[in-house]
């Protein structure tokens, strides 16, 4: 696998990331250090985004912070109600450049979790006495149906962009984004592994193609007869263009670059919202259509977590916990106490 689309994603995650570092009081430099082993770029930089929203709340809502000087025995002197308050502020605040950000349930958490895991490795390593964040009780969180297209709207999708239904002039991305969009509804992959697929990954007599999950890690996924048809017109005219700027790439925008994520989930929602407008389908929906499809022909929630890239087979469960409640419940005459 040709790696430099990826060192190349890297080496702007780690400019950008060092920019929101040097910004953050000088102790954090330390915590980013000590996660910097398990964790992505991409994390990191999320958690340094969330970093600082909570600094700035502290500068505006402590005077004791207002003129930017913390110390790090300043974590430990917080109290539950200065977290408390924070959850509160994260609700709706307004940013530097005025511009508003309002945050429900699932929002504060996330910023909570990342508070924790702040203080946690400054407890743990015993640089500071007390936990505050510790004690503070995490938002409840509603169980939310998992969306996913059902088999019709997944046929009525493919012939949407088939068809050219969307426009009233000849679309020259139709054979690409087929490919795009069968690729992820039969195989699962991520977005992010979809746009850094290189020519050279793909073997098209094995149906299988390299790709690059989270984590740095490589994979071989292989995808079906129906998805090789589609891969196979659109490489026949991939290679057909001439002096694309990213050669190496699969997949490339109408400027022949290799199309980003933010592309991808532009034509996503287009094609879907045509034929589902009540549904809000990403890259992500299509994703899980995919792992709840191959869940339900297998039954076997082990493979589906190994096909999708999932870590830890808990969180495969937890995504499709309805499913299994419905095996389960179908299952429950199956064991015979005694013949009729």
């Amino acid at each position: 696998m040709d790696n430099s689309y990826f060192d190349k994603l890297e080496k702007e995650n780690t400019i950008k990331l060092r920019a929101m570092i040097n910004s953050l009081p000088y102790f954090c430099k330390d915590f980013f250090r000590g996660i910097e082993p398990r964790t992505t770029s991409k994390t990191r930089i999320s958690y340094a985004y969330d970093l600082s929203v909570f600094f700035e709340f502290l500068k505006k809502n402590n005077p004791k912070f207002k003129n930017n000087s913390f110390k790090l025995s300043d974590l430990e002197n917080l109290k539950v109600l200065d977290i408390e308050e924070y959850m509160e502020y994260l609700k709706y605040y307004t940013t530097n450049d005025s511009k508003e950000r309002i945050n429900n349930n699932i929002g504060i958490k996330r910023k909570i979790s990342s508070l924790k895991s702040f203080f946690n490795y400054f407890y743990k390593n015993e640089m500071i006495d007390k936990n505050p964040v510790s004690l503070v009780t995490l938002p409840k969180l509603s169980t939310k149906e998992i969306v996913r297209l059902e088999a019709d709207e997944v046929a009525n999708l493919i012939d949407t962009v088939s068809d050219n239904k969307l426009t009233h002039s000849l679309n020259k991305n139709i054979k690409r984004d087929l490919a795009i969009i069968t690729l992820m509804l039969g195989t699962g992959i991520r977005v992010s592994e979809c746009v850094g697929i290189n020519l050279s990954d793909i073997d098209l007599d094995t149906t299988a193609i390299k790709i690059k999950r989270k984590g740095g890690k490589e994979a071989i996924i292989y995808f079906s007869d129906e998805v090789l048809k589609y891969l196979n017109d659109y490489i026949v005219e991939r290679k057909g263009i001439k002096s694309p700027i990213d050669e190496n790439a699969l997949f490339l925008s109408t400027q022949k670059k290799r199309i980003n994520v933010r592309t991808v989930e532009k034509l996503v929602k287009k094609y879907s919202n045509y034929i589902t407008p009540l549904k809000k389908i990403s890259p992500h929906k299509l994703r899980s259509t995919f792992g709840t499809n191959l869940y339900k022909e297998t039954d076997d929630i082990y493979l589906v977590a190994e096909v999708l890239g999932h870590n830890d087979v808990n969180t495969t469960k937890k995504h499709y916990a309805a499913i299994e409640d419905g095996r389960k419940r179908k299952a429950r005459n199956k064991v015979k106490l005694k013949e009729n």
